[in-house]
């Protein structure tokens, strides 16, 4: 059964954070919010961990995982990132944005999308994603619990429904067993998904539309 940690949406508790960073640290896979959907994460770097996030979504090993980092010179150790790439990810971070870039070696080849070596990355606006991760030192894997149709193209958790009328307390029932840490900032799962951006090349590929596309839209008008 999985721990629940009540954290403040505005000022997350530090001794709250620093036991999820312990439990992460040593292999624990948890459920969060993010600034878009709720999502099921683990520590970058812990191999048993990721693992399990991939037998939990039911995702084969050529599926790429997205991770959050805190900041763009955060990204920059993780992924290959040109001048036009840079300017593009300064102008939208934080915010619900994917980053389809190259992977550096730092990327687990468990985490990028093998055949291109390409990894997705965000950087969320979200005060508990945040405070984590400066705590923790890594990046934290983020997949939609609950969201079928992310670039990763994944099929729903066990009897995790799709409908928006499926709220957390079901959300939290479906997985509470599959988790080790569920995190509730009192607020409700989000069921709009990031916009993905491919920036693998020169000019910015949209790869999805999901939130704060408008602004992605007027941007790339001008």
């Amino acid at each position: 059964m999985a721990t629940i940690y009540e954290i403040h949406p505005e000022t997350p508790q530090r001794d709250r954070i620093d036991k999820i960073k312990k439990a992460l640290q040593d292999g624990a896979v948890m459920l969060y919010p993010t600034d878009t959907v709720y999502a099921i994460g683990c520590d970058l770097n812990v191999k048993s961990a990721v693992e399990r996030v991939r037998k939990i979504k039911q995702l084969s090993n050529e599926k790429p995982l997205t991770f959050l980092c805190p900041s763009l010179s955060n990204i920059a150790q993780y992924a290959i990132v040109s001048d036009a790439g840079y300017r593009t990810i300064k102008r939208l971070i934080p915010g619900p944005y994917t980053f389809l870039l190259p992977a550096t070696k730092l990327v687990p080849r468990l985490v990028m999308e093998p055949k291109r070596k390409t990894t997705g990355i965000r950087v969320p606006d979200q005060k508990f994603c945040l405070a984590l991760l400066e705590t923790l030192g890594n990046p934290i894997i983020s997949t939609s619990a609950h969201i079928t149709n992310d670039y990763e193209g994944n099929a729903p958790v066990g009897n995790i429904a799709t409908e928006e009328n499926f709220g957390k307390a079901e959300l939290f029932d479906s997985l509470e067993k599959l988790v080790d840490i569920i995190v509730d900032d009192t607020s409700d799962p989000g069921y709009q998904v990031s916009t993905i951006l491919d920036l693998t090349k020169e000019n910015p590929a949209v790869v999805r539309r999901g939130l704060g596309w408008e602004l992605v839209a007027n941007w790339l008008e001008d």
